[in-house]
Protein backbone atom coordinates (compact mmCIF):
# COMPACT_ATOMS: atom_id res chain seq x y z
CA UNK A 1 0.00 0.00 0.00
CA UNK A 2 1.14 3.57 -0.27
CA UNK A 3 2.24 5.63 2.60
CA UNK A 4 0.80 8.81 3.35
CA UNK A 5 2.97 11.60 3.20
CA UNK A 6 1.70 13.21 6.35
CA UNK A 7 2.99 9.75 7.96
CA UNK A 8 6.67 9.70 6.63
CA UNK A 9 6.45 13.86 7.38
CA UNK A 10 5.24 14.08 11.20
CA UNK A 11 5.80 15.94 13.62
CA UNK A 12 7.87 14.92 16.56
CA UNK A 13 10.81 15.74 19.26
CA UNK A 14 14.34 14.81 18.84
CA UNK A 15 16.90 12.99 19.07
CA UNK A 16 15.86 9.86 17.13
CA UNK A 17 12.14 8.79 15.51
CA UNK A 18 12.45 4.95 16.72
CA UNK A 19 14.12 5.54 19.49
CA UNK A 20 11.81 8.55 21.35
CA UNK A 21 8.95 9.60 19.12
CA UNK A 22 8.39 5.72 18.60
CA UNK A 23 8.99 4.58 21.79
CA UNK A 24 6.67 7.75 23.18
CA UNK A 25 3.74 6.67 21.22
CA UNK A 26 3.92 2.96 22.20
CA UNK A 27 3.81 4.08 25.84
CA UNK A 28 0.98 6.17 24.89
CA UNK A 29 -0.66 3.72 23.08
CA UNK A 30 -0.67 1.32 26.33
CA UNK A 31 -1.92 3.43 28.46
CA UNK A 32 -4.73 4.27 26.40
CA UNK A 33 -5.45 0.83 26.40
CA UNK A 34 -5.80 0.31 30.21
CA UNK A 35 -8.22 3.00 30.27
CA UNK A 36 -10.07 2.11 27.24
CA UNK A 37 -10.45 -1.56 29.41
CA UNK A 38 -11.65 0.66 32.32
CA UNK A 39 -7.53 -0.99 34.30
CA UNK A 40 -6.52 2.47 34.35
CA UNK A 41 -7.25 3.27 38.23
CA UNK A 42 -6.23 -0.54 39.19
CA UNK A 43 -2.47 -0.17 38.38
CA UNK A 44 -0.11 0.42 40.81
CA UNK A 45 3.18 -0.54 38.95
CA UNK A 46 4.30 -0.57 35.63
CA UNK A 47 7.82 -2.42 34.15
CA UNK A 48 9.48 -1.44 31.35
CA UNK A 49 11.45 -3.96 29.23
CA UNK A 50 13.63 -2.62 26.36
CA UNK A 51 15.06 -4.71 23.54
CA UNK A 52 18.44 -4.71 20.73
CA UNK A 53 18.83 -1.56 19.60
CA UNK A 54 16.45 0.43 22.06
CA UNK A 55 18.18 -0.83 25.29
CA UNK A 56 21.88 -0.83 23.32
CA UNK A 57 21.73 3.13 22.10
CA UNK A 58 18.07 4.22 24.09
CA UNK A 59 20.39 6.38 26.83
CA UNK A 60 21.81 8.52 23.80
CA UNK A 61 18.33 8.93 22.35
CA UNK A 62 16.13 9.80 24.91
CA UNK A 63 14.57 6.52 25.04
CA UNK A 64 13.58 5.93 28.83
CA UNK A 65 12.72 9.21 29.39
CA UNK A 66 10.08 9.15 26.14
CA UNK A 67 8.67 5.94 27.73
CA UNK A 68 8.42 7.80 30.44
CA UNK A 69 6.58 10.87 29.10
CA UNK A 70 4.36 8.51 26.98
CA UNK A 71 3.53 6.55 30.18
CA UNK A 72 2.10 10.33 31.40
CA UNK A 73 0.16 10.26 28.18
CA UNK A 74 2.06 12.58 26.16
CA UNK A 75 2.81 12.64 22.40
CA UNK A 76 5.40 13.84 20.49
CA UNK A 77 3.36 15.83 18.19
CA UNK A 78 2.22 17.68 21.21
CA UNK A 79 4.35 17.77 23.46
CA UNK A 80 5.86 21.54 23.88
CA UNK A 81 9.73 20.70 24.48
CA UNK A 82 9.12 23.66 27.58
CA UNK A 83 6.66 21.43 29.17
CA UNK A 84 8.55 17.95 28.68
CA UNK A 85 11.58 19.83 30.75
CA UNK A 86 9.00 20.55 33.70
CA UNK A 87 7.45 17.27 33.62
CA UNK A 88 11.02 15.54 33.15
CA UNK A 89 12.06 17.21 36.16
CA UNK A 90 8.70 16.44 38.71
CA UNK A 91 9.85 12.83 37.56
CA UNK A 92 13.93 12.48 38.64
CA UNK A 93 12.34 14.65 41.52
CA UNK A 94 9.98 12.45 42.76
CA UNK A 95 10.87 9.04 41.16
CA UNK A 96 7.20 8.80 40.34
CA UNK A 97 5.12 8.44 36.71
CA UNK A 98 1.53 9.77 37.01
CA UNK A 99 0.00 7.46 34.27
CA UNK A 100 -2.32 8.88 31.59
CA UNK A 101 -1.94 12.24 33.42
CA UNK A 102 -2.90 14.09 30.24
CA UNK A 103 -5.98 11.49 29.70
CA UNK A 104 -7.93 11.27 33.07
CA UNK A 105 -8.86 12.56 35.90
CA UNK A 106 -8.15 9.16 37.89
CA UNK A 107 -4.80 9.01 36.92
CA UNK A 108 -2.62 6.39 39.49
CA UNK A 109 0.93 7.53 40.44
CA UNK A 110 3.24 4.62 40.43
CA UNK A 111 6.82 5.04 41.81
CA UNK A 112 8.74 4.47 38.25
CA UNK A 113 12.70 5.45 37.48
CA UNK A 114 14.28 6.25 34.60
CA UNK A 115 17.03 3.52 36.55
CA UNK A 116 13.98 1.14 36.96
CA UNK A 117 13.61 0.02 33.21
CA UNK A 118 15.38 -3.04 32.08
CA UNK A 119 17.74 -3.52 29.29
CA UNK A 120 18.19 -6.04 27.11
CA UNK A 121 20.86 -4.89 24.49
CA UNK A 122 22.04 -8.51 23.26
CA UNK A 123 18.01 -10.08 22.77
CA UNK A 124 16.67 -9.06 19.62
CA UNK A 125 13.17 -10.08 19.36
CA UNK A 126 12.02 -11.48 15.71
CA UNK A 127 10.24 -8.80 14.21
CA UNK A 128 12.38 -6.13 14.50
CA UNK A 129 15.04 -4.78 16.57
CA UNK A 130 13.94 -1.75 18.53
CA UNK A 131 11.32 -3.42 20.61
CA UNK A 132 10.12 -2.58 24.11
CA UNK A 133 7.32 -4.58 26.77
CA UNK A 134 5.23 -2.95 28.61
CA UNK A 135 3.18 -4.57 31.64
CA UNK A 136 1.35 -3.27 34.30
CA UNK A 137 0.20 -4.86 37.98
CA UNK A 138 -2.57 -4.42 40.41
CA UNK A 139 -1.34 -3.46 43.95
CA UNK A 140 -1.37 -7.75 44.72
CA UNK A 141 1.76 -8.53 42.03
CA UNK A 142 -1.19 -9.52 38.86
CA UNK A 143 -1.15 -9.03 35.89
CA UNK A 144 -3.50 -6.69 34.28
CA UNK A 145 -1.89 -6.26 30.83
CA UNK A 146 1.31 -6.19 28.75
CA UNK A 147 2.13 -5.84 25.43
CA UNK A 148 5.18 -5.63 23.13
CA UNK A 149 5.52 -2.94 20.75
CA UNK A 150 8.09 -2.52 17.59
CA UNK A 151 9.08 0.77 16.79
CA UNK A 152 10.00 0.18 12.80
CA UNK A 153 11.19 3.71 11.89
CA UNK A 154 10.20 6.73 11.52
CA UNK A 155 8.06 7.31 14.60
CA UNK A 156 6.35 4.25 12.71
CA UNK A 157 5.13 1.94 16.21
CA UNK A 158 3.00 -1.57 15.46
CA UNK A 159 1.73 -4.19 18.34
CA UNK A 160 2.91 -7.08 18.73
CA UNK A 161 -0.71 -8.06 17.19
CA UNK A 162 -0.31 -5.46 14.24
CA UNK A 163 2.78 -6.71 13.67
CA UNK A 164 1.56 -10.53 13.00
CA UNK A 165 -1.26 -8.46 11.21
CA UNK A 166 0.93 -6.59 8.66
CA UNK A 167 2.00 -8.92 6.42
CA UNK A 168 -1.99 -10.23 6.06
CA UNK A 169 -3.15 -6.78 5.49
CA UNK A 170 -5.62 -6.37 2.65
CA UNK A 171 -4.53 -4.39 -1.08
CA UNK A 172 -6.04 -0.82 -1.10
CA UNK A 173 -8.86 -1.07 -3.64
CA UNK A 174 -7.70 2.13 -5.07
CA UNK A 175 -6.66 2.57 -8.45
CA UNK A 176 -4.00 5.02 -7.54
CA UNK A 177 -2.06 3.14 -5.02
CA UNK A 178 1.46 1.95 -6.24
CA UNK A 179 3.86 -0.95 -4.49
CA UNK A 180 6.96 -0.36 -6.88
CA UNK A 181 8.97 2.71 -8.94
CA UNK A 182 7.66 0.95 -11.94
CA UNK A 183 3.77 1.04 -10.99
CA UNK A 184 4.78 4.73 -10.02
CA UNK A 185 5.99 5.31 -13.20
CA UNK A 186 3.09 3.50 -15.37
CA UNK A 187 0.76 5.79 -13.29
CA UNK A 188 2.11 8.70 -14.58
CA UNK A 189 2.58 7.47 -18.17
CA UNK A 190 -1.81 6.51 -17.85
CA UNK A 191 -2.56 10.11 -16.18
CA UNK A 192 0.28 11.81 -17.92
CA UNK A 193 0.80 13.36 -14.95
CA UNK A 194 3.95 13.83 -12.41
CA UNK A 195 4.94 11.87 -8.93
CA UNK A 196 3.30 14.70 -7.02
CA UNK A 197 0.48 14.51 -8.99
CA UNK A 198 0.09 10.67 -8.35
CA UNK A 199 0.31 11.75 -4.67
CA UNK A 200 -2.36 14.27 -4.59
CA UNK A 201 -5.18 12.44 -6.00
CA UNK A 202 -4.30 9.60 -2.97
CA UNK A 203 -4.31 12.11 -0.37
CA UNK A 204 -7.01 13.99 -1.74
CA UNK A 205 -9.16 10.40 -1.40
CA UNK A 206 -9.72 11.14 2.50
CA UNK A 207 -8.67 14.82 2.60
CA UNK A 208 -9.78 18.22 0.46
CA UNK A 209 -6.83 19.60 -1.92
CA UNK A 210 -7.19 23.39 0.33
CA UNK A 211 -7.11 20.99 3.52
CA UNK A 212 -3.87 18.65 1.84
CA UNK A 213 -1.96 22.11 0.91
CA UNK A 214 -2.82 23.69 4.25
CA UNK A 215 -1.34 20.64 6.18
CA UNK A 216 2.11 20.80 3.43
CA UNK A 217 2.54 24.14 4.09
CA UNK A 218 2.19 23.63 8.31
CA UNK A 219 4.99 20.79 7.85
CA UNK A 220 7.28 22.94 5.75
CA UNK A 221 6.40 26.08 8.29
CA UNK A 222 7.54 23.40 11.25
CA UNK A 223 10.68 22.67 9.72
CA UNK A 224 11.47 26.45 8.78
CA UNK A 225 10.89 27.09 12.65
CA UNK A 226 12.95 24.50 12.94
CA UNK A 227 16.13 25.85 11.23
CA UNK A 228 15.30 29.35 12.72
CA UNK A 229 15.91 28.24 15.96
CA UNK A 230 18.73 26.11 15.54
CA UNK A 231 20.69 29.55 13.68
CA UNK A 232 19.65 31.15 17.20
CA UNK A 233 21.21 28.65 19.68
CA UNK A 234 24.85 28.68 21.07
CA UNK A 235 26.94 26.17 23.22
CA UNK A 236 27.00 22.60 23.50
CA UNK A 237 24.77 19.72 22.49
CA UNK A 238 23.25 17.70 25.12
CA UNK A 239 25.55 14.26 26.66
CA UNK A 240 29.01 13.38 27.42
CA UNK A 241 30.61 14.45 23.65
CA UNK A 242 30.60 18.29 24.18
CA UNK A 243 29.84 18.23 20.56
CA UNK A 244 29.64 22.36 19.79
CA UNK A 245 26.93 24.06 17.98
CA UNK A 246 27.88 25.63 15.25
CA UNK A 247 24.74 26.82 13.15
CA UNK A 248 24.86 29.94 14.97
CA UNK A 249 28.19 31.29 13.66
CA UNK A 250 27.62 29.72 10.14
CA UNK A 251 24.63 31.66 9.99
CA UNK A 252 25.94 35.16 10.99
CA UNK A 253 29.20 34.65 8.92
CA UNK A 254 26.93 33.95 6.20
CA UNK A 255 24.81 36.92 6.42
CA UNK A 256 27.61 39.08 6.12
CA UNK A 257 29.35 37.43 3.22
CA UNK A 258 26.15 36.92 1.50
CA UNK A 259 23.73 39.59 1.90
CA UNK A 260 22.05 39.45 -1.37
CA UNK A 261 21.94 35.57 -1.47
CA UNK A 262 23.77 34.87 -4.36
CA UNK A 263 23.62 31.59 -5.75
CA UNK A 264 27.32 30.60 -5.34
CA UNK A 265 26.25 30.56 -1.64
CA UNK A 266 23.34 27.98 -2.48
CA UNK A 267 25.59 24.92 -1.05
CA UNK A 268 26.77 26.96 2.15
CA UNK A 269 22.80 27.86 3.17
CA UNK A 270 21.90 24.04 2.19
CA UNK A 271 24.57 22.99 4.24
CA UNK A 272 23.24 25.14 7.13
CA UNK A 273 19.86 24.22 7.21
CA UNK A 274 20.80 20.97 7.64
CA UNK A 275 22.83 21.48 10.39
CA UNK A 276 20.41 23.45 12.12
CA UNK A 277 17.75 21.28 11.57
CA UNK A 278 19.76 18.21 13.05
CA UNK A 279 21.49 20.25 15.98
CA UNK A 280 17.94 21.00 17.17
CA UNK A 281 17.18 17.27 16.15
CA UNK A 282 20.06 16.32 18.91
CA UNK A 283 19.10 18.78 21.47
CA UNK A 284 15.66 16.81 22.08
CA UNK A 285 13.81 20.29 19.85
CA UNK A 286 10.78 20.20 17.70
CA UNK A 287 11.35 18.46 14.62
CA UNK A 288 10.11 16.94 11.19
CA UNK A 289 10.29 13.48 10.63
CA UNK A 290 11.82 13.22 6.94
CA UNK A 291 11.30 10.35 6.95
CA UNK A 292 13.10 10.07 10.38
CA UNK A 293 14.76 12.05 13.29
CA UNK A 294 17.91 11.39 12.33
CA UNK A 295 17.87 12.60 9.08
CA UNK A 296 15.47 15.06 9.48
CA UNK A 297 17.73 18.17 8.13
CA UNK A 298 18.38 16.05 4.24
CA UNK A 299 14.64 17.80 3.05
CA UNK A 300 14.38 20.65 4.64
CA UNK A 301 17.60 21.94 3.11
CA UNK A 302 16.83 20.68 -0.42
CA UNK A 303 13.40 22.28 0.13
CA UNK A 304 15.21 25.34 0.95
CA UNK A 305 17.27 24.93 -1.98
CA UNK A 306 14.04 24.28 -4.07
CA UNK A 307 12.31 27.54 -3.18
CA UNK A 308 15.64 29.97 -3.25
CA UNK A 309 17.73 28.99 -5.99
CA UNK A 310 15.11 27.51 -8.54
CA UNK A 311 13.16 29.66 -10.52
CA UNK A 312 10.11 28.10 -9.65
CA UNK A 313 10.40 28.25 -6.46
CA UNK A 314 11.19 31.85 -6.51
CA UNK A 315 8.01 32.29 -7.88
CA UNK A 316 5.52 30.28 -5.91
CA UNK A 317 7.31 29.41 -3.13
CA UNK A 318 4.29 27.55 -1.69
CA UNK A 319 3.38 26.02 -4.95
CA UNK A 320 6.70 24.60 -4.99
CA UNK A 321 6.26 23.08 -1.54
CA UNK A 322 3.66 20.75 -2.08
CA UNK A 323 5.04 19.52 -5.01
CA UNK A 324 8.04 18.56 -3.54
CA UNK A 325 7.01 17.35 -0.72
CA UNK A 326 4.34 15.33 -2.33
CA UNK A 327 6.91 14.24 -4.86
CA UNK A 328 9.23 12.94 -1.93
CA UNK A 329 6.43 11.20 -0.46
CA UNK A 330 6.18 9.22 -3.33
CA UNK A 331 9.72 8.07 -2.70
CA UNK A 332 9.27 7.60 1.03
CA UNK A 333 6.63 5.51 0.91
CA UNK A 334 8.69 2.54 -1.72
CA UNK A 335 11.23 2.43 0.90
CA UNK A 336 9.09 2.10 3.62
CA UNK A 337 7.05 -0.24 2.56
CA UNK A 338 9.65 -2.20 0.25
CA UNK A 339 12.39 -1.85 2.62
CA UNK A 340 13.04 0.08 5.63
CA UNK A 341 13.55 3.27 6.82
CA UNK A 342 15.42 2.35 10.49
CA UNK A 343 18.95 2.81 11.12
CA UNK A 344 18.94 -0.42 13.63
CA UNK A 345 17.41 -2.66 10.72
CA UNK A 346 19.72 -1.16 7.43
CA UNK A 347 22.05 1.09 8.73
CA UNK A 348 21.77 4.55 8.05
CA UNK A 349 21.21 3.99 4.16
CA UNK A 350 17.49 3.77 5.68
CA UNK A 351 17.75 6.47 6.93
CA UNK A 352 19.92 9.71 5.11
CA UNK A 353 20.55 7.45 1.95
CA UNK A 354 15.94 7.22 1.90
CA UNK A 355 15.96 10.99 3.02
CA UNK A 356 18.57 11.91 0.03
CA UNK A 357 16.18 10.13 -2.61
CA UNK A 358 13.07 11.47 -1.27
CA UNK A 359 14.74 14.77 -1.41
CA UNK A 360 16.46 14.33 -5.05
CA UNK A 361 13.31 13.26 -6.34
CA UNK A 362 11.59 16.33 -5.11
CA UNK A 363 14.39 19.03 -6.61
CA UNK A 364 13.94 16.71 -10.26
CA UNK A 365 10.59 17.35 -10.05
CA UNK A 366 10.82 21.03 -9.47
CA UNK A 367 13.31 21.50 -12.21
CA UNK A 368 11.25 20.21 -14.76
CA UNK A 369 12.23 16.67 -14.84
CA UNK A 370 9.91 13.99 -16.36
CA UNK A 371 8.61 10.92 -14.14
CA UNK A 372 11.79 8.82 -15.78
CA UNK A 373 14.33 11.63 -14.42
CA UNK A 374 12.33 12.02 -11.48
CA UNK A 375 13.29 8.45 -10.67
CA UNK A 376 16.68 8.60 -12.06
CA UNK A 377 17.27 10.97 -9.39
CA UNK A 378 15.74 9.62 -6.43
CA UNK A 379 18.00 6.35 -7.85
CA UNK A 380 21.29 8.23 -7.85
CA UNK A 381 21.21 9.63 -4.38
CA UNK A 382 20.18 6.16 -3.16
CA UNK A 383 22.82 4.16 -5.62
CA UNK A 384 25.38 5.93 -3.62
CA UNK A 385 24.27 5.80 -0.15
CA UNK A 386 24.45 1.71 -0.59
CA UNK A 387 25.80 0.39 2.56
CA UNK A 388 26.36 3.30 4.92
CA UNK A 389 26.73 2.14 8.45
CA UNK A 390 24.58 4.18 11.21
CA UNK A 391 27.49 4.07 14.07
CA UNK A 392 26.57 6.97 15.89
CA UNK A 393 29.45 7.60 18.42
CA UNK A 394 27.71 7.23 22.43
CA UNK A 395 25.19 6.17 20.93
CA UNK A 396 24.41 10.42 20.35
CA UNK A 397 22.44 11.17 17.53
CA UNK A 398 25.48 13.81 16.41
CA UNK A 399 28.27 12.73 15.46
CA UNK A 400 28.41 11.56 12.41
CA UNK A 401 24.82 12.41 11.89
CA UNK A 402 24.55 15.78 11.89
CA UNK A 403 27.33 16.73 9.09
CA UNK A 404 26.08 13.78 7.57
CA UNK A 405 22.61 15.51 6.65
CA UNK A 406 24.12 18.24 5.32
CA UNK A 407 26.63 16.01 3.21
CA UNK A 408 23.49 13.95 1.61
CA UNK A 409 21.88 16.96 1.22
CA UNK A 410 24.49 17.94 -1.32
CA UNK A 411 24.58 14.32 -2.45
CA UNK A 412 20.36 14.97 -3.11
CA UNK A 413 20.84 18.32 -5.29
CA UNK A 414 23.73 16.45 -7.33
CA UNK A 415 21.72 13.73 -7.87
CA UNK A 416 18.83 15.84 -9.08
CA UNK A 417 20.97 17.96 -11.46
CA UNK A 418 22.80 14.61 -12.43
CA UNK A 419 19.13 12.94 -13.89
CA UNK A 420 18.27 15.92 -15.73
CA UNK A 421 21.65 16.02 -17.66
CA UNK A 422 19.76 12.84 -19.10
CA UNK A 423 16.77 12.10 -20.75
CA UNK A 424 15.28 9.43 -18.01
CA UNK A 425 17.23 6.50 -19.49
CA UNK A 426 19.46 4.71 -16.51
CA UNK A 427 20.91 1.01 -16.46
CA UNK A 428 20.36 1.07 -12.65
CA UNK A 429 15.81 1.15 -12.10
CA UNK A 430 15.30 2.61 -8.35
CA UNK A 431 13.24 -0.94 -7.79
CA UNK A 432 16.72 -2.54 -8.01
CA UNK A 433 18.88 -0.19 -5.44
CA UNK A 434 15.53 -0.30 -3.00
CA UNK A 435 15.78 -4.05 -3.01
CA UNK A 436 19.80 -3.85 -3.54
CA UNK A 437 19.21 -1.57 -0.02
CA UNK A 438 16.98 -3.84 1.46
CA UNK A 439 19.07 -7.05 1.19
CA UNK A 440 22.56 -5.01 2.44
CA UNK A 441 21.00 -4.12 5.08
CA UNK A 442 20.08 -7.60 6.22
CA UNK A 443 23.80 -8.59 5.09
CA UNK A 444 25.08 -5.68 7.30
CA UNK A 445 27.03 -6.93 10.61
CA UNK A 446 24.65 -5.87 13.43
CA UNK A 447 27.41 -3.62 15.01
CA UNK A 448 27.02 -1.35 12.48
CA UNK A 449 23.27 -1.13 13.12
CA UNK A 450 22.60 1.71 15.79
CA UNK A 451 24.35 -0.14 18.21
CA UNK A 452 27.26 1.67 19.01
CA UNK A 453 29.59 -1.50 19.27
CA UNK A 454 31.31 -0.74 15.83
CA UNK A 455 32.86 1.74 13.13
CA UNK A 456 33.39 5.49 14.89
CA UNK A 457 31.54 4.52 17.91
CA UNK A 458 34.33 2.55 18.79
CA UNK A 459 37.37 3.62 17.38
CA UNK A 460 36.80 7.35 18.66
CA UNK A 461 36.95 8.37 22.03
CA UNK A 462 33.90 9.65 24.07
CA UNK A 463 35.74 11.96 26.50
CA UNK A 464 37.43 13.84 23.51
CA UNK A 465 36.20 14.84 20.14
CA UNK A 466 37.29 17.41 17.96
CA UNK A 467 34.52 18.67 15.82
Amino acid sequence: MTISVFDLFSIGIGPSSSHTVGPMRAAHSFVADLLGRSQLPDVAAVRVDLYGSLAATGAGHGTHTAVLLGLEGYRPEEIEPDEMDVRVARQHASGEVVLGYTLSLDAPTVALRIEDIVEHPLTVLPFHPNALLLTAFDADGAELHRQTYYSVGGGFVLSQDQAMDAADAPASSSTRVFSSAQELLDLCHRDHCNFSDVMMAIECETRTLPELRDRLLHIRDVMVACERRGITQSGTLPGTLGVRRRAKAWYERLVAEDPDRSPEFAEDWVNLVALAVNEENASGGRVVTAPTNGAAGIVPAVLHYAMHYTPAGRLDPDGVTVRFLLAAGAIGSLYKERASISGAEVGCQGEVGSAASMAAAGLAEILGGTPEQVENAAEIAMEHSLGLTCDPIGGLVQIPCIERNAISAGKAINAARMALRGDGAHRVSLDQVIETMKATGLDMSSKYKETSTGGLAVNVPVNYVEC
